[in-house]
C-alpha cells in the first residue's frame, strides 16, 4: 500500500456480484505483525560446507549425443561410487580436459552420501524412457494415471545427503526420446491438450528425509517438476539456479509438500510453472519456510497451493525480485484442496513485467467441487512494489472464510484503469473500522518507500568458468617424475638432460665417509670438524674452489642438534650434501623476516661470514645494507649450488613460530587479545626457511621446512629457463604461499600443511613462465592442517597463481577514471595508467597435483584462487591452460600476435591447473 496518513478514508463500492459483501478493515501505517518472527524456517541456517570427497569420477563424454546415448551410459559406475561412499562424504563428478559430460539413467543417493559436480561438468539424464519405466511399460507416452517413471534422481528416507558444486545437471526435457518422434516436453502438451497425464520423469525427488542440500548447482531442462520435497524435515537451497523455457509445461522449480524447516536463499529460478510452489496435501501440514534472497524470472511466481488441505503455515518471503513471470506473490486453491494458509509473510518485494502481481485466489478451479474450505489468514505484506501495472485478485471465499490481510506499503506503479483492474471478494484488511470506505482507483497508488532501483539483475547465464579441471590418464603419463624432470635450459627449446632422482638416492649416513663433519657439541678443528654448518660449508668452498672432489661430491655431516645460523651456499662445481642422521633432532633455525632492517641482521649474522670465502661474502653483503631484507633476504638456507642435496634435516625459519604454530581453541573472531591469534591478528612478513636460486638438480629427502608465510621459495636463474627441484618423503608448512617461484619442482610421498587461520590460505604461488613446460607437480602427497576454524571450514586453496612483478592489472574492471594498464617495456603505474611487460604477463604459474589427499581445509568446489580480488590493481583471474591465457589477453585488449610476437596460439592447449586421481579427506 502507498503511503497515506492514518485518517485518510476510501470509498469503496460493493462488488458488482450482489450476493458477495466486502468487510473493510485498514492498516495502520508502521503495524507491526506479531507473528511474522516465527514465520521461517526452525533451523539455524548458514551456507552449507561441501563434504569431504571419497572418490572422483572423470567424465568419458564432450557431449550426450544421439551415439553416446545409446553406446555409452554411466549410472553404474555412478550408482556403485554412491553405493560405496561413506556416509558423510561424496562423489565427485569431474571432468577430464575434452570430455566434461557425464549421462546416467536413474540415481540414488544413500544416506549421508553426496554428489559433487565440478563447475564445467554436465551430469545429463538419459533420453531412453525405459531406463526410468517403473515397470508398467508407461514411461515416454501419456495416459489416465501418469507418475509412470522414476525421477532422475531419487533421496529416499536418508539424513545429511545432498548436491553439491557449480556445475549442471540437465534434464534434457527438449531433446527428442530415443526411439519417438518426441521430446518429454511436448508429450505433456500433448497431454495437456488430450486431458490426459503425461509419463515423464522428475529431475530431483526427496521423500521422508532430514537436512538435505542442493549447494551452488544448476539444475536445467527439467522434463517435469525440477525438485520435489515430500515429507522432508530440513531442507536447504542455497546459491542454485533453475533454467528451462517459460514454454515447458509443468516444470516447477522446487515444491515443498508436506515438510517442514525449508530455506531457499541467493538462488535464481526461471521455468515453465511456479517458480516456487508450497504445498501440503494428505501427507500433512507444511510449515515453517524461508525464502530469502532470490530472484525469479519467467514462471508462474512465488506460489502457495494449490494443494492447501493439508495447512500452510510460517511461510517468509523476504527479498525477492519477480520479473516476467505470470503471477506474481500468488495463493492458490479451491475445494477440491483447500485447506488453512495462514502466518505468510511477504516483505520486501520488487515485481516488474507481471501481469498479475497480487494474486491471492480462492477459485483456483471455478468448476471445482468439494467441501475442502480454502480459508487464508493472517496474510502479511509489506514493502511489496511493482514498478509496471498488473492486475490485483485479493479474493477469500465467502463471507464466513474471509481473506485476512495486512498491508503496509504495496504499490502497484504505472496505474490506469485500461491497465490495471482489481478483484476483491471477501476481503479483511487489518485495522481499520468496518464503516470505512474504500476508493479502489487510489488502493495500491503512490510512491514506494521501497525503491527497486538496481534490484533486477540479469539472470546469471554466462559461461561456466572452470573451477576444477581433470587430466585423463594419458595427460597424467606427461607429469610423471621421469618426464616433468627431463628437460632444462631455456624454455621453449630446453634440452634433454635426463634425471631421475629415484634411481640416485642421497645416500645414508652409515654409508658414506663425510668430508666434513659439524657437531654442536664437538671440538672443532676448523678444519675438518665444525660447530657451524656454515664454517664447513665455507671450508668446503675453500678446499674444493680450484679442484673438483675426486669423489665428485662433497658430503658434509650434520650430527644432531639446533644450529642457530644462516648456512649459504654459492654455486661451486662440485656439489654438496648436508647429511643428517635424524630430522626430528637436526635442526638448522634462524629467525629473521622481510621488514628486518639490514643492521640488525648484520649484528646478528655478520660474524658467521667474517672470514668466508668471497662467494660467501657476496651473497651476505648483498643484503646487508638493504633498509630492509625483503623477502629474498630471510633465507635460512640460501642454495646456488647445483645439484645440492640434503637429507635428514629440518630447516626452520622461528619467524612467529613462537607465537603462531598452535591450534587456537576459538573460533573466528571470538579470539582473546593475547596469545596465539593476537599475534597472528598482526601484518606477517614474509620468512623464507629455504631460497634455491638458480639451481638445477637440486634434491631433498626426509627434511622438514618449517616457517609461516614463504617458507619454500625456488627461483630460476632467469625468467624463461628450467631448473628442477625435487623433494621426497618430505614436510612442509606454513600459511600463506608457502611453496613458491618459477623453477620446476616435484614433490613425491610429502605432506604439505596449511598453518594458521587466516581466512584465506594458499598452499603455493607459482609463477611459471608461459614457455616452461612445467612447474611444481606433486605426486602421492597429503596436504593437511592444523585443525584452525577457518581450515576446517574449506576456506584454504591449493595455489594462487603469482603475478610476479606486476604494478597494474589489464584484466578485469578497475573502478579509477581513466584507468589502463597496457603492454610496455617496464611495469609501472602512475595513476590512472601504467604499463604491464611481456615477462610479467608472462608469469602464468603451472601447478599439477595428482594421486594426492586432499584434506577438507581445501575449498572443495574451487580449490584454484585467482591472484587477489577483481577491480583491484594486483587482480588476475585463475588461468587453467594457455587457451586461458591467450583468450584473457584477447578479452583486456591485447593482441597476442601484433604486441607480443606470438605466432599464433599454442596448439595443443598446454595445462597450467589441473589434477588427476586425487581424494579428498
Amino acid at each position: 500500500m502507498s503511503k497515506m496518513n492514518q485518517s485518510s478514508i476510501f470509498n469503496w463500492t460493493k462488488s458488482t456480484d450482489t450476493s458477495r459483501y466486502l468487510t473493510i478493515l485498514w492498516v495502520m501505517l508502521g503495524l507491526s505483525v506479531a507473528f511474522s518472527a516465527s514465520a521461517q524456517d526452525a533451523r539455524q541456517i548458514k551456507e552449507p560446507v561441501t563434504p569431504p570427497v571419497c572418490k572422483v569420477l572423470s567424465a568419458q563424454l564432450s557431449s550426450p549425443t544421439a551415439t553416446t546415448i545409446s553406446n555409452i551410459n554411466d549410472t553404474a559406475r555412478i550408482q556403485q561410487a554412491i553405493d560405496q561412499c561413506k556416509s558423510g562424504q561424496a562423489i565427485r563428478l569431474a571432468s577430464a580436459q575434452a570430455q566434461s559430460a557425464f549421462l546416467s539413467g536413474p540415481l540414488q543417493l544413500r544416506g549421508g552420501v553426496s554428489l559433487i559436480i565440478d563447475a564445467d561438468v554436465t551430469l545429463f539424464a538419459s533420453s531412453n524412457p525405459k531406463e526410468f519405466d517403473r515397470g508398467t511399460s508407461t514411461c515416454g507416452s501419456n495416459d489416465q494415471q501418469g507418475r509412470g517413471c522414476k525421477p532422475f534422481i531419487s533421496i529416499d528416507q536418508t539424513k545429511s545427503s545432498g548436491i553439491y558444486g557449480e556445475g549442471e545437471i540437465d534434464g534434457q526435457g527438449g531433446s527428442r526420446i530415443l526411439g519417438q518422434e518426441e521430446s518429454w516436453w511436448q508429450i505433456a502438451r500433448r497431454a495437456q491438450k488430450e486431458n490426459s497425464h503425461q509419463n515423464v520423469p522428475r529431475l530431483i525427488e526427496i521423500n521422508q528425509s532430514q537436512d538435505i542440500t542442493l549447494h551452488k548447482i544448476t539444475l536445467r531442462n527439467s522434463p517435469n517438476f525440477h525438485v520435489t520435497l515430500n515429507r522432508v524435515d530440513g531442507f536447504t537451497a542455497w546459491g542454485i539456479r533453475i533454467d528451462t523455457p517459460a514454454t515447458a509445461r509443468n516444470t516447477d522449480g522446487i515444491d515443498p509438500i508436506s515438510s517442514r524447516n525449508i530455506t531457499i536463499a541467493h538462488s535464481y529460478i526461471r521455468t515453465g510453472d511456479d517458480n516456487i510452489a508450497i504445498k501440503a496435501g494428505n501427507s500433512g501440514v507444511t510449515e515453517n519456510i524461508s525464502i530469502l534472497h532470490n530472484h525469479f524470472y519467467t514462471g508462474h511466481g512465488m506460489s502457495i497451493g494449490s494443494e492447501t488441505n493439508g495447512g500452510v503455515r510460517h511461510i517468509l518471503v523476504d527479498d525477492l525480485t519477480i520479473d516476467g513471470a505470470t503471477s506474481g506473490l500468488r495463493i492458490k486453491s479451491d475445494v477440491s484442496r483447500g485447506g488453512l494458509v495462514e502466518h505468510v509473510s511477504y516483505n520486501n518485494v520488487c515485481i516488474n513485467n507481471v501481469r498479475a502481481p497480487i494474486d491471492i485466489d480462492t477459485h483456483y478451479n471455478r468448476s471445482a467441487a468439494g467441501s475442502l474450505i480454502p480459508e487464508y489468514r493472517d496474510i502479511s505484506l509489506s514493502h511489496i512494489h511493482s514498478v509496471t501495472p498488473g492486475r490485483i485478485i485479493l479474493q477469500g471465499l465467502d463471507a464466513q472464510h474471509p481473506l485476512k490481510l495486512t498491508l503496509h506499503d504495496v504499490v502497484i506503479g504505472g496505474r490506469n484503469e485500461d491497465q490495471y483492474t482489481t478483484q476483491f471478494d471477501h476481503v479483511q484488511f487489518a485495522g481499520l473500522d468496518a464503516s470505512s470506505t474504500v476508493n479502489v482507483k487510489t488502493m495500491f497508488s503512490g510512491t514506494s518507500e521501497y525503491s527497486c532501483q538496481d534490484k533486477f539483475v540479469i539472470f546469471p547465464d554466462a559461461a561456466v568458468v572452470k573451477k576444477r579441471p581433470q587430466l585423463d590418464a594419458a595427460q597424467a603419463k606427461q607429469f610423471s617424475l621421469n618426464e616433468v624432470l627431463k628437460y632444462t635450459g631455456i624454455s621453449g627449446s630446453e634440452r634433454i638432460d635426463p634425471w631421475d632422482p629415484l634411481s640416485h638416492p642421497i645416500a645414508a649416513a652409515e654409508n658414506v665417509k663425510a668430508d666434513y663433519i659439524v657437531d654442536a657439541s664437538a671440538q672443532e678443528d676448523r678444519k675438518k670438524t665444525f660447530r657451524q654448518v656454515q664454517a664447513a660449508v665455507n671450508q668446503a668452498v675453500i678446499d674444493y674452489e680450484n679442484s673438483p672432489h675426486p669423489n665428485g661430491r662433497i658430503t658434509i655431516l650434520v650430527k644432531p642438534g639446533l644450529y642457530q645460523e644462516l648456512v649459504y651456499v654459492p654455486a661451486l662445481a662440485t656439489p654438496i650434501t648436508l647429511l643428517g642422521l635424524d630430522a626430528a633432532t637436526t635442526k638448522i633455525s634462524a629467525n629473521l623476516d622481510a621488514a628486518l632492517p639490514g643492521a640488525t641482521y648484520t649484528s646478528q649474522f655478520g660474524a658467521q661470514f667474517a672470514q668466508s670465502h668471497p662467494t660467501i661474502v657476496a651473497m651476505y653483503d648483498s643484503i646487508k645494507s638493504k633498509p630492509a631484507l625483503g623477502t629474498f633476504g630471510t633465507a635460512v638456507l640460501w642454495v646456488k649450488n647445483p645439484a645440492f642435496e640434503a637429507k635428514n634435516i629440518t630447516i626452520e625459519n622461528a619467524y612467529n613460530k613462537d607465537k603462531g604454530n598452535a591450534r587456537a581453541e576459538c573460533q573466528p573472531g571470538t579470539c582473546p587479545d593475547t596469545g596465539v591469534y593476537a599475534q597472528m591478528l598482526l601484518v606477517h612478513h614474509q620468512a623464507l626457511a629455504v631460497m634455491l636460486d638458480g639451481a638445477d638438480k637440486v634434491h631433498f629427502d626426509h627434511v622438514r621446512l618449517l616457517g609461516f608465510q614463504d617458507t619454500l621459495y625456488m627461483r630460476a636463474p632467469r625468467a624463461g629457463e628450467t631448473t628442477r627441484n625435487f623433494f621426497q618423503h618430505s614436510y612442509i608448512e606454513g600459511d600463506v604461499d608457502f611453496i613458491f617461484g618459477d623453477a620446476t619442482a616435484y614433490f613425491y610421498q610429502t605432506e604439505i600443511k596449511s598453518l594458521g587461520d587466516r581466512s584465506s590460505s594458499y598452499v603455493a604461488a607459482p609463477s611459471t613462465n608461459v614457455k616452461t613446460r612445467y612447474g611444481f607437480v606433486f605426486d602421492q602427497c597429503r596436504f593437511t592442517h592444523d585443525g584452525s576454524p577457518y581450515a576446517l571450514a574449506g576456506k584454504f586453496y591449493l595455489a594462487r597463481q603469482w603475478f610476479n612483478n606486476q604494478k597494474c592489472t589489464p584484466y578485469g574492471k578497475v573502478p579509477i577514471p581513466g584507468y589502463a594498464c597496457e603492454p610496455g617495456a617496464v611495469d609501472q603505474y602512475t595513476p590512472p595508467k601504467g604499463t604491464i611487460s611481456k615477462t610479467t604477463l608472462e608469469t602464468v604459474g603451472k601447478m599439477v597435483v595428482m594421486n594426492s589427499r586432499i584434506g577438507v581445509h581445501i575449498n572443495a568446489i574451487q580449490p584454484w584462487s585467482n591472484w587477489n580480488k577483481n577491480g583491484t590493481l594486483p587482480f588476475r583471474p585463475a588461468q587453467f591452460s594457455s587457451d586461458d591465457y591467450w583468450n584473457n589477453l584477447i578479452s583486456a585488449n591485447i593482441d597476442p600476435v601484433g604486441q607480443l610476437g606470438y605466432s599464433g596460439q599454442w596448439m595443443p592447449d598446454r595445462v597450467f591447473l589441473a589434477e588427476f586421481n586425487n581424494t579428498q579427506e
